[in-house]
């Protein structure tokens, strides 16, 4: 019935997130080729495969986001 819309500061606010998990997703990724310590390289991968379907999720619902 009611459609839910972010406000201003909301979908700013939303888009910087979205920015910071994406700076980190790629330094995660990058970092992986770089990195020796097993356990790092799976804390590492661990990060990445939870990020993208999440950052995905985010990306979907921003760009439903509508400013006025």
């Amino acid at each position: 019935m009611f459609e839910k819309k972010f406000a201003a500061h909301e979908t700013m606010e939303f888009h910087e997130l979205i920015n910071f998990m994406t700076v980190s997703l790629l330094k995660s990724k990058l970092s992986q080729g770089v990195v020796f310590d097993q356990d790092l390289k799976e804390l590492l991968d661990k990060n990445v495969k939870l990020t993208e379907p999440a950052l995905a999720a985010m990306i979907k619902l921003y760009s439903k986001s509508e400013l006025e």
